[in-house]
């Protein structure tokens, strides 16, 4: 997910940082040491950040304006809302560029572990370390509206809660209504796919 690839939205997306100053991240030579990224990527995605939002910021309705562009097809409001609340800061509710680009680099470059925990954060809304069923269902319906009109055939109103009936007792092992960390990853380590999927978050700049 390469911001460098934006365009010019609207200024207004953006929240105005209060003064005295912008944020400013660290050194280019620190942020390649601390992530998976080259300074070559780290460059290309800071243009885009700072194109995106020039106080050096980003709160949620910027998140989603930048996810949109991505999914031109569908409504990816409420994914990019699921996904923001993974690396916001919980006092500020806004990110900075390398909160952005820590996350970036475990969900794209990082262990197949990394990946995993990251996947959960996304399922697991409330951060109670339990994933539910109706939590299931919130993100497969987004990801759903996500697709759009790219999915064929579109998908009917109630394919997110049929598609969670038919694969949340698989994970759910124990039978408690419940799914945990543990249980997602035996889930994903007996489905060669799944592992595979998990392989295609990287990014390439």
């Amino acid at each position: 997910m390469s911001l460098a690839v934006l365009r010019h939205p609207p200024k207004e997306d953006c929240e105005e940082a209060p003064l005295p100053a912008r944020h400013r991240p660290e050194g280019l030579r620190e942020l390649a040491r601390g992530s998976r990224f080259t300074a070559r990527e780290i460059q290309l995605m800071y243009r885009g950040f700072k194109q995106e939002c020039p106080s050096g910021v980003v709160d949620e309705e910027a998140f989603k304006h930048i996810f949109s562009q991505f999914f031109p097809l569908g409504d990816a409001s409420q994914y990019a809302q699921l996904v923001f609340n993974t690396v916001k800061d919980k006092q500020s509710g806004k990110i900075n560029f390398e909160e952005f680009l820590e996350i970036l680099s475990r969900v794209a470059r990082g262990s197949e572990q990394e990946k995993l925990a990251w996947v959960f954060r996304l399922y697991d809304a409330d951060g109670d370390g339990r994933v539910t069923r109706q939590e299931m269902i919130k993100v497969v319906q987004a990801i759903y509206e996500l697709v759009g009109g790219g999915a064929l055939p579109p998908p009917h109103p109630a394919a997110a809660q049929d598609h969670v009936d038919r694969i949340f007792h698989l994970i759910d092992t124990n039978a408690d209504g419940v799914v945990t960390p543990d249980e997602l990853a035996r889930w994903c380590a007996r489905d060669p796919a799944l592992r595979r999927s998990l392989n295609t978050l990287d990014t390439v700049l």
